[in-house]
């Protein structure tokens, strides 16, 4: 990082280009660095989408030719991803340990295929449908690699990193987006190797004997991935925001207190943010117009009133959302787990549809006490939690057998099982207060824009960052306590995916 900072410094003064050229040399030798052998799948993948990219923008005119080559595209993108994510399991579902010589269990999973994959889709499709124009090569591949996304997001869009690229002042060295930058990865550093990874261990192990654990280790389980996963990714997401405005680029945000949110469709809004606006514009919207086109054509209404209708509702939100929802499940992985996740989440939110549409709260609720507001705002984040907690025993166990032992032991069909250690108890407290009464990074940062939209208020204003001495020691002692953790540091929980 230091060398990459003090590089973009000298290249800028040489101008944008060169320093645009730096940021791809560190991206690709970034990525280079873990396995150099997938760096050709990565630079033909770029040179493939890039190539279909211009043929779209130079057939404007003729749809059909244009749809050939988007379709033409995005099947390679999918086959390549289906390829190196999916083909051992399928495979080994169907009793195949190997095709022509080639043992499908030797296929490694090149680190990020699934982000580049996505982020070059969707850019695919906004050049066909006219909302994004090809780019210069030196743009189009700084876009793709840029390194603090590459391997596990956010997943980009052009139309919010385009404009930052092209911009000049983009390559001007700002003290400002380097301190608040560095603040940010710190947070986040901080959260991952001091909250999040002492908890992996537990995890691992409860989880390895899913099929004895008694109730109480079978709950913690749960819970103690539901942290580990939520410090994890969160602190991912901080460190990838603030690697980013280092280097002037301010990215979206893609984590936000999801076990605050009330309704799970508030919970997809927090959670895996850029995860959640691709399947809706590339996936829900496409099916839920495809949907209607097929309704209208058949003669069937399709005004809002419909939806309030068993029939309306079934086809024209219900099943858009699950497909979606399942195909998201499929997405972090080829096991049974994975689309039980994804169908649980898409039931949910169709349910939370249904209440919306069906028993609509009132316009005017009477007052209520603000201990009855309290107790009725903790009660639905609870309710979402444990929600989130079931589809997590899928998403983590190794397979759906062991996620519904889990789940027995959830029950106590295994028994209560032995007490948890005081200072278990402890550390998990600690972090349920840390999640649900503390202010999140974007609040911290909220008066230096830590990330594109609207700065969410920090309740706390006392919390919130200011350039100087008192939060510059305070930074310096966490990101000492970060750099002296390392040495126990795992693997990013979305490196899997």
């Amino acid at each position: 990082m230091p060398l990459a900072l003090a590089g973009f410094a000298l290249s800028a003064r040489r101008g944008p280009r060169c320093a645009a050229g730096w940021l791809v040399l560190v991206s690709l030798g970034f990525y280079a660095y873990w396995r150099v052998s997938f760096l050709p799948l990565l630079l033909i993948s770029i040179a493939f989408n890039f190539t279909a990219g211009r043929a779209l923008a130079a057939t404007g005119r003729r749809e059909r030719l244009q749809s050939i080559i988007l379709v033409a595209g995005v099947t390679a993108d999918l086959l390549a991803l289906v390829y190196y994510k999916y083909i051992a399991a399928l495979a080994a579902s169907l009793g195949f340990g190997s095709i022509g010589g080639l043992d499908l269990h030797d296929i490694i999973l090149p680190l990020g295929i699934s982000f580049f994959t996505f982020t070059q889709i969707g850019y695919l499709v906004d050049v066909k449908q006219g909302v994004a124009e090809a780019q210069d090569l030196l743009s189009y591949v700084l876009f793709v690699t840029f390194f603090p996304h590459l391997i596990a997001g956010p997943i980009l869009h052009n139309r919010e990193m385009m404009p930052q690229f092209a911009d000049p002042k983009t390559y001007r060295s700002s003290a400002r987006n380097l301190a608040v930058g560095l603040t940010i990865f710190t947070i986040g550093l901080a959260k991952k190797v001091l909250l999040a990874d002492p908890l992996a261990v537990d995890v691992a192990t409860n989880f390895a004997s899913a099929d004895t654990g008694g109730l109480i280790t079978s709950w913690y389980a749960v819970i103690g991935y539901s942290l580990q996963l939520y410090f994890d990714f969160s602190g991912y997401s901080d460190m990838a925001i603030g690697l980013a405005r280092m280097f002037n680029i301010r990215f979206p945000l893609n984590f936000n207190s999801p076990y605050k949110a009330t309704t799970v469709i508030d919970y997809w809004q927090r959670f895996h943010m850029t995860l959640t606006r691709f399947i809706t514009m590339y996936i829900f919207n496409p099916l839920a117009l495809w949907v209607t086109r097929v309704r209208a054509a058949r003669g069937y209404d399709n005004s809002r009133r419909v939806t309030a209708t068993f029939g309306g509702f079934a086809s024209l939100v219900a099943m858009p959302t699950l497909v979606t929802m399942g195909l998201a499940g499929i997405w972090h992985g080829a096991g049974t787990q994975y689309l039980i996740f994804g169908l649980l989440h898409g039931v949910y939110i169709a349910v939370n549809h249904a209440m919306r549409i069906f028993f609509p709260a009132p316009k005017n609720p009477p007052p209520r006490p603000l201990a009855i507001r309290i107790a009725v705002h903790a009660s639905k984040v609870l309710a979402v939690y444990v929600a989130a907690l079931v589809a997590f025993a899928f998403f983590r166990a190794r397979s759906t057998g062991t996620a519904l032992h889990l789940l027995a032991g959830m029950l106590g069909l295994h028994g209560i099982g032995s007490g948890l250690p005081i200072m278990v108890v402890i550390q998990v407290t600690i972090l349920f207060a840390i999640v649900w009464a503390c202010p999140n990074t974007q609040q911290i940062m909220s008066r230096f824009e830590p990330a594109p939209g609207r700065p969410v208020a920090n309740p706390y204003p006392r919390l919130t960052w200011q350039p100087n001495l008192r939060w510059a020691l305070v930074c310096g002692a966490i990101a000492a306590l970060g750099v002296l953790a390392l040495g126990g540091t795992t693997e990013f929980l979305y490196f899997q995916f």
